[in-house]
């Protein structure tokens, strides 16, 4: 029922910043919540940060106080805005969304966009 479609990855230096954008499909998105996953190089998918239909938010202890989610309900998309980047957040994002909870668990997970690259050079 939910297409998802990320973009605004790119190439940054360490210490920049990147704003990812997850464009969803469908009238009930504002029913979703939406998490943002990465994957870096040898390594698993990792939960990064995740917002409720209310706009409660939940962020990995990595990325707390560095990356900030959000989203604009009439304009169904999500936002992921990354300041501060290491070399260590170097990963493919994907947006998930899941009906109505928040969860930090991608099995919850039922709708996946396609990923996009975030590399950051030291």
């Amino acid at each position: 029922q939910v297409q998802l479609v990320e973009s605004g990855g790119g190439l940054v230096q360490a210490g920049g910043s990147l704003r990812l954008s997850c464009a969803a499909s469908g009238r009930t998105f504002s029913t979703y919540a939406m998490g943002w996953f990465r994957q870096a190089p040898g390594k698993g998918r990792e939960f990064v940060a995740a917002i409720s239909r209310n706009d409660n938010t939940g962020y990995a202890d990595s990325v707390k106080g560095r990356f900030t989610i959000s989203r604009d309900n009439a304009k169904n998309t999500v936002y992921l805005q990354m300041n501060s980047l290491k070399p260590d957040d170097t990963a493919v994002y994907c947006c998930a969304a899941r009906p109505w909870v928040i969860s930090i668990h991608e099995y919850e997970y039922e709708y996946w966009g396609q990923g996009t690259q975030v590399t950051v050079s030291s």
